[in-house]
């Protein structure tokens, strides 16, 4: 047997694997190599946080997919050492429950960096060596690392190692990683305006509250989030939603884009593409998405096909936006007598383009229709949103009735104070 076979995976018993290294060359494997991936999978390992640091790439890149092969956790790759072994461990294990280093770039110093990293926290860390022995893993044990890896780094051993991570991981973590809020725009009807709203609400949110804010655009195959807003993306909604399975934070953060307002946004496609999005991938997306993000805007446009999923489940807000119209209030009716009964605090009603007696409709003729008092009334400022639509300005960009409510919506959210009118000041002889 090779010493890379003989060497242990894990440190289920520290005492024991210590007495073992220290008293002989010949180690016994606790990992069990008869467990298949179907059993891997069906291990409770989802929700970790994982941060992988190796200054090499194909080591890195070993590690990275056998993790990958597993569901529901975040994952991100470092390729080199932290630099200050003083303040960057406190900050990696404030924001990752699992580290796993490598060890075979510069031995010594990821010996004190996990030194470091388990005398100063709660993460679990592990390290991976092409080049084990059994006086380094009696270091990195006596270093505080739970898990020491070689290759070949099979999904069954890493999610066994995963596994034991998640039982180490105290509720007082599990409780800090709270998840962002869920903002869904829900158009009664096509042409309702949803896609303007959520653009200029996902940008009134992240410039109000100062807190990150991710704009997702699931008006497939058509949406145009990207187009209001003047955004290019390489990448789009169902780039994620294909790859779904591998999708963590590292993944969403190569398919968004920054725009200029703060707000990150994930864009619907530029092409037509054919492709039917699973409530799993969706689910998945919006998990993740939660995970990185404060406040998560999704555009579903005027499609009702995701009602099954995270999207009105989890809700913080589901803005129903509809008009005064005749067509619009009788889909409003079916839908809120469908997906949310009397009391369903999560469901704010929006009228939009809002014209008192416009149409001969009465507020209460539409209050009626609706089973429910609307929440805001948008009213209707036509070159206002041409404008934006021409230009890729936000209508919040300039101060008029429609800007003033929508940053009030946020607000709301944000839970930041209202803001207070300009005063005008004494002027001496009216100047």
């Amino acid at each position: 047997m090779s010493e890379t076979d003989k060497i242990y995976q894990y440190f289920s018993d520290p005492v024991r694997t210590a007495q073992q290294a220290a008293g002989s060359d010949s180690m016994t494997s606790n990992t069990n190599s008869s467990i298949d991936a179907t059993f891997a999978d069906s291990l409770s390992t989802e929700g970790l946080s994982i941060a992988l640091i190796g200054p090499d790439e194909l080591s890195r890149r070993g590690v990275s997919d056998a993790i990958r092969q597993g569901r529901g956790n975040e994952i991100r790759e470092f390729d080199a050492y932290p630099a200050d072994l003083d303040e960057v461990p406190k900050i990696l294990d404030q924001q990752y429950d699992v580290i796993i280093i490598d060890l075979d770039t510069n031995p010594e110093y990821a010996l004190e960096l996990v030194e470091s990293l388990c005398a100063n926290g709660s993460a679990t860390v592990m390290v991976f060596s092409s080049k084990p022995d059994s006086e380094m893993l009696v270091r990195c044990m006596r270093a505080g690392a739970r898990e020491f890896l070689t290759p070949p780094f099979a999904q069954a051993t890493m999610a066994e190692a995963l596994v034991r991570a998640a039982a180490r991981r105290p509720a007082s973590r599990m409780q800090k990683k709270t998840r962002g809020k869920l903002l869904v725009f829900l158009g009664a009807k096509g042409g309702a305006g949803v896609t303007t709203l959520a653009c200029n609400f996902a940008v009134a949110l992240a410039q109000s509250s100062g807190q990150s804010t991710l704009l997702i655009d699931l008006d497939l195959p058509l949406g145009d989030a990207a187009l209001n807003l003047g955004i290019i993306a390489e990448y789009s909604t169902v780039n994620a939603l294909q790859d779904y399975v591998r999708l963590d934070a590292a993944l969403l953060e190569k398919l968004i884009v920054k725009h200029s307002s703060g707000v990150w946004v994930l864009a619907a496609p530029g092409r037509f593409p054919s492709f039917n999005a699973s409530n799993e991938s969706i689910d998945k997306l919006i998990t993740v998405a939660r995970q990185g993000f404060d406040n998560v805007v999704v555009d579903v446009g005027s499609k009702f096909d995701s009602t099954g999923t995270l999207l009105y489940r989890e809700a913080t807000s589901v803005y129903l936006v509809t008009q005064a119209g005749i067509p619009e209030l009788r889909n409003s009716n079916r839908l809120i007598s469908q997906y949310f009964p009397a009391g369903d605090k999560k469901l704010e009603i929006v009228l939009n383009r809002y014209e008192p007696k416009s149409l001969g409709v009465t507020d209460e003729h539409i209050t009626k229709a609706l089973t429910r008092p609307s929440q805001w009334k948008i009213p209707n400022d036509y070159p206002g949103v041409r404008r934006m639509q021409n230009t890729a300005t936000p209508l919040i960009a300039v101060d008029s009735p429609i800007s003033r409510l929508i940053k009030k919506m946020a607000r709301t959210v944000s839970g930041v104070a209202e803001e207070e009118p300009k005063k005008k000041g004494f002027k001496l002889f009216g100047k």
